[in-house]
């Protein structure tokens, strides 16, 4: 996550993102609900699949993707230390907020990594 970069996947994972969700929208959409619907401490994740594929995960506390066989590409930190001070019980806001420092040319990076 940081200012600067892409606003929006582009090239491979953009075509990635569209074939497993439907569309960017559709992406944002469901990656913020697992993420402001970890209950409790975790994390909201896009991840690739063993079988090359984008999932969205939601894991709790410290557990990421990789125990269950998936690479993370992107993660949104919903651990009270992440927001709290600035946002306080409104994580749904946070985590609206998160999209606007993703940097999708690092995440596009991560994705082209993680398929080897």
């Amino acid at each position: 996550l940081t200012p600067g970069g892409s606003n929006a996947p582009s090239g491979d994972l953009e075509s990635a993102i569209n074939s497993a969700f439907g569309s960017f929208g559709d992406l944002r959409s469901r990656l913020s609900a697992a993420a402001a619907g970890q209950f409790g401490s975790g994390w909201g994740w896009l991840a690739v699949n063993d079988s090359g594929g984008l999932d969205i995960l939601a894991t709790a506390n410290q557990d990421s993707p990789y125990s269950s066989g998936a690479t993370p590409i992107l993660g949104i930190d919903v651990w009270e230390h992440a927001y709290y001070l600035k946002y306080q019980n409104r994580r749904p806001d946070y985590v609206e907020a998160v999209w606007n420092v993703i940097n999708w040319d690092r995440v596009a990076a991560h994705y082209a990594a993680a398929r080897g």
